[in-house]
């Protein structure tokens, strides 16, 4: 065993569970937002008319003034020096996908010589970190460093803890000099301020008191756990996070016994390790599983509001980060990191609730609760119909296109799931029919199938739907597992916002003809059942059949990135974006570039890392062996023994020759695509080339490398093997 490979493999051997020092599970109600400046927190710091503005500014998004800011920031910086933290950060989301900080201390020096703690009001609502190397898609120019980080009240400060200290931490939006947004938080705070404004509209048609809705959010984060050991040995590992090379293990998920299975010590370990310090981060984990892969695992918190529960996802991949270095582990978020077995989502389960504590998204069990169920229902599939491709975008990345369509993950094509007794209701509600005329006093279902009386879960899950209802809320399952749930929810929100107001402009349309209210709202919902009926799918889609009954009603398959983005920036979409106040055009066109070099980026990484490795590393590797060989074939040859006593060795011989000379030669041939696509100006046909030139080299390097792997002294191997990686716990 080549010597890299096998001190790996010794070490990750060695990382063993022990014992001795085994985490602890903590109880969830002791230690449940220890680390988070809660509103109870602040009740206690500040002074009660402070804290009364306060929380009305957060419930109502009135604006936040600078006399109070400095109450808060006074508060916050108290309960952050007792609890020991030395500096400050705004933490934001820049469009890297990652989280950005930059840490002040709250020390000063003072005129005499001494020092202070300061923090005041201009601390907390902004800060200036330099925007100028943020991706920005133009909207900077490289020598414009000025960029603004501002406090968004609604997500609550916390404290990041690690071995080097701790660090009071304050969720922010990012946006340009001039006032464009720079981040993922900003358009989303946007969209659900949109949706709130039109979902309540609506929801007033049937109860007065709703005065404001929630988007409800709870996301499912897939991972897959490596020794660290293992993850440095793999140079493909480390820069692009998937195996780039690697022939399937013999034995890999087909027996399906590690799904929900006992949780290996060692993991386990980890899993209540991340739980105890997810907890006191405020977040509230509550599920911890095995999942289909070898190695592959979920944990999933309870729901929350929107923006605050994206903010625990990014800060929980984080915190994911640390704690798995504390146990010889790398966490591996990559979409696929492994060819072979089961890649790794992010589902996200959505849904809408009123102040008054209704589900939008439940069904009631009276003809007004059900009609207002049916409304909001009815009004999601039509956007999604409407906005597929929009949908579709938002979940598009390099690392996803790996997933989307495979034997684990929703096909790149977007259709609903709703499950046969749901779909069999709108069918009927579609083709029943009512009076014109209706009594203010009738019953509003007379003639129409009245909705039956349904169970939370009054349906089976469909695992291959993108986009699937299950119960009381949609589960979006084509998200990555890498990805910042911000975009897909931005882009979910916007767009039913949208229908809802389209919805409402009709129904009103019709109450001012003399139409019943309860009828015109009918009327509306039975016309979007049947416009939007060609999004709503009950069978298998990763079937070829599916696939060519898409084509028919005339769904989009759009299975690369960057033809997925061409979406961002049609007029429909523009148009879209910039009514909605979520996007102006600028800000559109530019996410759009961003989004495209990002792709070709990541794919530009991993062309250099398969040339670098295949060069230095795996043909050397092979040609050392193969000189075993052919001395070997010497020394028979030399000793008189006939060609039938080494015949099989020549075999071998010619065979690793032939995947020598192809892997180096294909490998020279990439760098020749990836030369042609970099001199490209244009980043929509740059992305493009990658995608359709570069990209395809890498699996017929790949199949050539795995073949020498099969063939050559396992000894002689430099890289660890998948068996390796998915098998050492």
């Amino acid at each position: 065993m080549s010597n890299s490979r096998f001190a790996a493999v010794e070490a990750a051997t060695k990382h063993h569970f022990n014992v001795t020092n085994a985490v602890k599970s903590e109880r969830a109600i002791e230690i449940y937002g220890k680390n988070v400046f809660t509103p109870s927190k602040m009740r206690y710091y500040l002074p009660k008319p402070t804290f009364k503005e306060l929380e009305s500014a957060i419930d109502g998004g009135n604006k936040i003034s600078r006399e109070m800011a400095d109450f808060i920031a006074q508060a916050m910086k108290a309960w952050a020096i007792e609890n020991g933290v030395t500096h400050y950060t705004h933490w934001f989301q820049p469009l890297t996908g990652s989280t950005a900080e930059k840490h002040d201390a709250f020390f000063e020096p003072d005129m005499d010589g001494s020092a202070i703690e300061k923090f005041n009001a201009d601390a907390l609502v902004q800060q200036e970190p330099d925007a100028s190397s943020f991706p920005n898609g133009g909207i900077r120019n490289t020598f414009e460093a000025r960029g603004y980080t501002a406090w968004d009240p609604s997500s609550p400060a916390f404290i990041f803890e690690t071995a080097a200290g701790k660090t009071l931490c304050i969720p922010t939006v990012f946006v340009s000099y001039t006032g464009e947004s720079l981040d993922y938080k900003a358009p989303l705070l946007k969209a659900i301020a949109t949706i709130d404004k039109a979902a309540t509209e609506v929801a007033q048609y049937f109860d007065k008191a709703v005065t404001k809705v929630s988007g409800s959010l709870g996301i499912e984060q897939e991972y897959f756990l490596v020794d660290l050991s293992l993850y440095n040995a793999r140079p493909d590992l480390q820069l692009t996070g998937r195996t780039l090379f690697g022939h399937m293990s013999a034995k890999g998920q087909q027996l399906e016994d590690h799904y929900f299975g006992a949780i290996p010590e060692r993991v386990l370990a980890y899993m209540v390790d991340l739980e105890n310090e997810a907890l006191k981060l405020g977040i509230p984990l509550k599920t911890r599983h095995n999942e289909v892969a070898p190695s592959q695992f979920e944990c999933a918190p309870m729901f929350e509001e929107i923006n605050l529960a994206i903010d625990h996802n990014q800060l929980l991949m984080n915190v994911m980060e640390q704690v798995a270095i504390k146990h010889n582990f790398k966490v591996l978020l990559h979409e696929k990191p492994y060819s072979g077995v089961n890649g790794s989502g992010k589902h996200n389960n959505w849904s809408l609730i009123t102040n008054t504590g209704v589900n939008l998204l439940s069904p009631g069990k009276t003809p007004k609760n059900n009609l207002m169920f049916l409304t909001f229902f009815v009004n999601t599939i039509k956007a999604v119909f409407e906005h597929a491709d929009l949908l579709r975008a938002s979940i598009a990345s390099h690392s996803n296109d790996h997933r989307l369509g495979a034997n684990e993950a929703p096909p790149a094509i977007i259709s609903i799931f709703l499950g046969s007794q749901l779909d069999e209701i709108l069918e009927e509600v579609e083709s029943a029919r009512v009076a014109k005329k209706v009594k203010a006093d009738a019953n509003l279902w007379h003639g129409i199938p009245k909705i039956p009386d349904l169970k939370l879960d009054n349906t089976d899950r469909n695992r291959t739907s993108p986009f699937a209802f299950t119960g009381n809320k949609f589960e979006f399952r084509a998200v990555g597992s890498s990805a910042n749930s911000a975009l897909p929810m931005t882009i979910l929100n916007a767009i039913v916002a949208n229908q809802l107001i389209e919805f409402k402009i009709e129904v009103d349309k019709q109450i001012k003809k003399g139409i019943k209210k309860d009828l015109a709202i009918l009327n509306v919902v039975r016309k979007y059942i049947k416009d939007s009926k060609a999004i709503r799918f009950e069978g298998n889609g990763y079937s070829e059949e599916w696939e060519k009954e898409a084509a028919v009603r005339g769904l989009s398959n759009i299975k690369s990135t960057p033809k997925a983005l061409d979406v961002y920036v049609t007029e429909e979409s523009l148009s879209l974006f910039e009514n909605l106040g979520i996007f102006n055009r600028r800000e559109s066109e530019a996410r759009h570039e961003i989004l495209l070099e990002n792709f070709f980026k990541k794919l530009q990484i991993e062309a250099r890392v398969i040339g670098d490795v295949v060069t230095s590393q795996i043909a050397p590797a092979c040609i050392i062996y193969q000189n075993e060989l052919i001395q070997n074939v010497k020394g028979l040859k030399e000793i008189g023994l006939g060609i039938e006593s080494y015949s099989s060795q020549l075999n071998y011989i010619e065979r690793i020759s032939k995947h020598i000379n192809l892997i180096l030669e294909k490998a020279e041939e990439m760098r020749q695509a990836r030369k042609k696509a970099n001199s490209v100006e244009d980043m929509r046909e740059r992305a493009i080339m990658y995608d359709e030139i570069v990209k395809p080299f890498f699996d017929e390097i790949r199949y050539h490398v795995n073949k020498l792997e099969k063939i050559v002294d396992d000894s002689k191997w430099p890289l660890p093997k998948l068996r390796e990686l998915l098998f050492i716990h």
